[in-house]
């Protein structure tokens, strides 16, 4: 993508190579700039259309000066160090204690398949069952 200002013969020069397209800074798109929302497309940059860029979103100690009552918006963090900021000792004190202890889901055992559940549950089952295979055996 090659971004120009005054296009003095830069869109004739580039208009048959493929995978390049052009794109006046004044009608500058973001959808065409990064196509689905994916940052990171080569963008190349004339001088003379870097430098407009002040002009059109102005700087964050001057208005835009083509735009009307524009300013860029501020950062939402002034320090970008952000490994720096959260081991600092103000942080720090103000966080609790980590959790250390897991608990552990236990795995409920169906009491109708396994005996020592069963019987955990109701101790007279192994009396049930031993008056079954008796009453039941023939011998």
């Amino acid at each position: 993508r090659i971004i120009y200002n005054q296009d003095a013969g830069v869109t004739k020069a580039f208009r048959n190579i493929p995978g390049i397209t052009l794109q006046n800074v004044n009608q500058l798109n973001l959808l065409r700039l990064a196509p689905g929302g994916h940052v990171g497309r080569f963008c190349i940059w004339t001088e003379s259309a870097f430098r407009k860029l002040d002009e059109l979103y102005g700087t964050w100690r001057k208005p835009a000066s083509l735009k009307v009552d524009y300013n860029l918006p501020m950062h939402k963090m002034t320090n970008t160090d952000l490994s720096r900021i959260l081991k600092s000792e103000e942080i720090q004190k103000a966080l609790r204690a980590p959790n250390k202890k897991i608990n552990r889901r236990v795995l409920k055992k169906n009491p109708l398949k396994n005996l020592k559940i069963m019987l955990k549950l109701n101790p007279y089952a192994k009396t049930a069952r031993r008056h079954a295979i008796l009453k039941h055996d023939p011998a």
